[in-house]
């Protein structure tokens, strides 16, 4: 998944009573950043570290010997980490919201046309056609102990909704350390927590302009956030051009091809980010107005939706709940 943040925050002032800490390094082939206020305290990066090295070994496809991987290249795996049970769950419930547009056994779609470890491939629509008939969340069963396939052939790609999951985790163990007032960020996944203390103000994060690019990326507005998650979805700038044309990363599970639509960006605030992460990418499937019907018909979802207007103008959509705490810039 393409994410779409600018983490905003302040630099802490030396003369401040209280000060922001910053925790930082890599993890899912992604950056994170997390920031808490109180003492420095070195403990607590290496233990977030350790938990992110752990979580990798659980659900990282780039990993020969993670759990996901041993089960895509089996008929099944009996858990031992306490990581791909609830995505599974999670996942069965995001599939029945969208009625399959998120799907995470879309694992040998992502590897024919590129976007997983292999190599960049091209396929033909015998190729898509064959690989579906492995794709379908009904194609595996699961429970508390294991989780098996039910043809040969399935594999599961998290890579839409693990960096949401691990931002949960790592804000859930920062919790227990007893810290109410921290901003957690993995590849622009994010969850809010109380306040950047240091300044007594609520957490801003920015939404990327859909027209940015790597060289040149701006902010469309910025977004105040508490106790909250955010993921966004996008195409900005995971795809690739084959004679002239551009192919985007978002796979559609129930057609086997990328998706192309009038939705530039969808951005989803709900309770954890596990469940904004995969909504996210869904919405980059079922377009801009079946996104924004179920954030309406979802209490506990907000949402921000860009999309091409006809007039080829970039348009926006901010959820009834945003509107006081969103900014266009």
């Amino acid at each position: 998944m393409v994410v779409a943040f600018v983490v905003w925050y302040v630099r802490k002032s030396d003369s401040s009573e209280n000060q922001n800490q910053v925790i930082a390094g890599r993890t899912m082939g992604t950056t994170y950043k997390i920031i808490y206020c109180g003492s420095e305290n070195e403990t607590l990066g290496n233990s977030i570290d350790s938990l992110l090295r752990v979580f990798n070994s659980s659900l990282s496809t780039y990993d020969p010997n993670s759990e996901i991987s041993i089960f895509n290249t089996h008929d099944s795996l009996t858990f031992s980490l306490p990581y791909f049970l609830p995505v599974l769950e999670k996942s069965r419930e995001i599939v029945m919201l969208t009625e399959g547009a998120f799907d995470p056994t879309v694992m040998p779609l992502v590897r024919i046309w590129g976007f997983g470890p292999d190599d960049l491939m091209l396929p033909d629509s015998v190729d898509v056609d064959s690989v579906m008939n492995y794709v379908g969340f009904e194609k595996i069963d699961f429970n508390k102990d294991y989780v098996r396939k039910k043809e040969n052939g399935v594999q599961l790609d998290f890579s839409a909704i693990a960096k949401g999951y691990a931002v949960d985790v790592v804000s859930e163990f920062i919790s227990g350390k007893g810290y109410q007032n921290y901003f957690v960020e993995i590849g622009g996944e994010v969850v809010a927590k109380g306040l950047n203390e240091e300044k007594s103000l609520p957490w801003k994060i920015g939404i990327t302009d859909p027209e940015s690019d790597k060289l040149d990326v701006r902010l469309f507005g910025t977004l105040i956030l508490k106790d909250k998650a955010i993921a966004t979805s996008g195409n900005y700038f995971n795809y690739y051009i084959v004679d002239g044309k551009k192919y985007s990363h978002t796979l559609n599970p129930k057609t086997g091809y990328p998706v192309r639509r009038e939705i530039l960006s969808a951005s989803v605030i709900t309770n954890n980010c596990m469940t904004a992460d995969a909504l996210a990418t869904a919405f980059m499937v079922i377009g801009y107005e079946k996104a924004i019907s179920i954030i309406e018909s979802e209490p506990e979802l907000e949402g921000i939706i860009l999309y091409s207007g006809k007039n080829g103008k970039i348009e926006h959509y901010v959820s009834r709940g945003l509107l006081k705490d969103f900014e266009k810039i």
